[in-house]
């Protein structure tokens, strides 16, 4: 085996440990689930677990109402779309990509229901206690968020499933780099739709969650997905 050939930590054998930045594959023989500890991947289960951990604590510390739902909704979304994220990642040949799809779509609709679940909560908790919408920057960039992942799991879903909405196979793999690289657009902005929500009232008067708290939390997430991101599949060459 040469020294740039994947070994079983998923890169190159004189590659750091963490590896460069798209340097995660997945090793042939490996079960996918290990994708999920891959290379930096360990390091985003650190953040997004770090991250639920602290919202999670907050909202149990004190008495469940119907509000509480909706934070604890969103950050299980958030981890599953995580999840989802890490696993696809690694995948380079045919058939690891096929099942990486599937377990991806998998992954990422159970996140968007919770997500959507989520909205719902949030929006019934409004209407029962007549509060206006849109009035904290965590509000307006919650609902672009929302807009933009249930899109972003429509277009996925269409692309790989129904090919010829895009005009067939050939087209609709054009635009495989397009969605990959809008999905870290929105994760990310899911990840800054926390960071807001510790700027809101009910926040700082009732969950008291620290904003560095999550900040760290939303980078050291990041850190682990984006250096698993290879370039080829995003249309850019190394």
């Amino acid at each position: 085996m040469s020294s740039e050939a994947p070994t079983e930590s998923g890169h190159g054998e004189q590659e750091p440990l963490l590896g460069r930045t798209g340097d995660a594959s997945q090793v042939d023989g490996k079960p996918l689930v290990h994708n999920l500890v891959l290379g930096t991947a360990i390091v985003g289960q650190f953040g997004i677990w770090i991250q639920a951990a602290i919202v999670w604590s907050a909202v149990f510390s004190n008495d469940l109402i119907l509000f509480s739902a909706h934070p604890l909704l969103n950050t299980a979304g958030l981890v599953l779309l995580t999840q989802g994220a890490l696993i696809l990642q690694p995948t380079h040949t045919p058939s690891q990509k096929k099942r990486g799809t599937y377990v991806h779509g998998f992954l990422n609709n159970l996140g968007v229901d919770c997500l959507i679940a989520g909205l719902v909560i949030i929006e019934v908790n409004k209407y029962k206690n007549g509060i206006p919408h849109f009035e904290s920057a965590h509000s307006i960039l919650g609902f672009i968020t929302y807009v933009l992942m249930f899109l972003q799991a429509i277009v996925g879903f269409l692309q790989y499933f129904t090919p010829t909405v895009f005009g067939g196979e050939a087209k609709a793999k054009a635009v495989y780099k397009y969605h990959r690289i809008s999905g870290y657009l929105v994760f990310t902005l899911a990840l800054a739709t926390v960071c807001a929500a510790t700027q809101t009232s009910y926040n700082r008067s009732v969950l008291f969650i620290p904003l560095w708290t999550v900040i760290v939390a939303s980078v050291i997430t990041l850190m682990g997905v984006v250096p698993r991101i290879k370039k080829e599949k995003l249309g850019i060459s190394s």
